[in-house]
């Protein structure tokens, strides 16, 4: 079985599929049009196109919860058409070059909402995780790009097996917290809830090397120009969950202090 992102927009099965479908185009044409076509520079900038909305939108909430207003009604609205972004782009990725933008618009919504609740109850902690975060990012893509660390099959199982048992344990710890009393573990700041963001920070990590792996796939099986902003979703989605969690992780260990 082979697995090579935990995220819908990099899944093997949709990069595959409009890999054939494009080979099949150029094949009936004898044709290639390289601007047409996905690129890594392309790809590059898309990404920051991307992040430049989220940071831009996220100051919208961030700019309520600092001027007296309440931020979450536009944080968990953001939340959740962004969310129903991320299935529509899953299934539809023709259409990413809409939804992309618009996912990052609404994601962050949420983003700035959350940072500014963590910031009042911990100064200085959103500028420590945006740190953590970009840091984070640069060595794994260093990593990857020397070769440091390869991607092949079995790093890719472990990893999108380890993603799905934590969504699977976020999701039952949510659901029954809702209805009991029982507070999961990974709540708090105990050294078990601290390991188990560490562990959780480790996964968001190895899964960049399974987003820079897909979209370098995607560049040589000459993918249509559209998966540009396709991949570039998906980078965002794997780096908005490695700075949420970086946000927990610190936000744990300044409760110790």
């Amino acid at each position: 079985m082979a697995f090579n992102s935990n995220n819908p927009f990099l899944s093997n099965k949709r990069f595959s599929s409009n890999a054939t479908s494009r080979a099949e185009e150029v094949h009936e044409a004898k044709i290639i049009d390289y601007n047409q076509e996905m690129t890594l520079s392309g790809t590059i900038n898309k990404t920051a196109i991307l992040f430049l909305i989220l940071c831009a939108s996220s100051m919208i909430t961030w700019w309520m919860a600092f001027n007296g207003m309440n931020p979450m009604l536009p944080a968990i609205g953001g939340a959740i058409v962004g969310l129903i972004l991320v299935v529509i782009s899953a299934f539809k990725p023709q259409a990413s070059p809409y939804l992309a933008p618009g996912y990052a618009l609404f994601e962050g919504l949420f983003i700035g909402g959350i940072s500014a609740i963590f910031e009042l109850k911990y100064p200085g902690i959103v500028v420590n995780a945006v740190g953590a975060t970009l840091v984070t990012f640069l060595v794994c893509l260093g990593l990857y790009k020397f070769r440091i660390v390869k991607v092949t099959e079995q790093f890719k199982s472990v990893v999108v097996a380890s993603t799905l048992a934590i969504a699977t344990y976020y999701l039952i710890s949510w659901v029954v917290s809702m209805f009991t009393s029982w507070t999961p573990v990974h709540h708090g700041n105990s050294m078990m809830s601290i390991g188990i963001s560490v562990f959780v920070i480790v996964i968001a990590a190895l899964n960049l090397f399974l987003d820079f792996d897909q979209i370098e796939k995607g560049v040589q099986q000459r993918m249509p120009k559209y998966m540009e902003w396709f991949g570039a979703m998906g980078l965002m989605i794997t780096l908005v969950w490695l700075y949420i969690e970086f946000l927990r992780l610190l936000s744990k260990l300044s409760s110790k202090d």
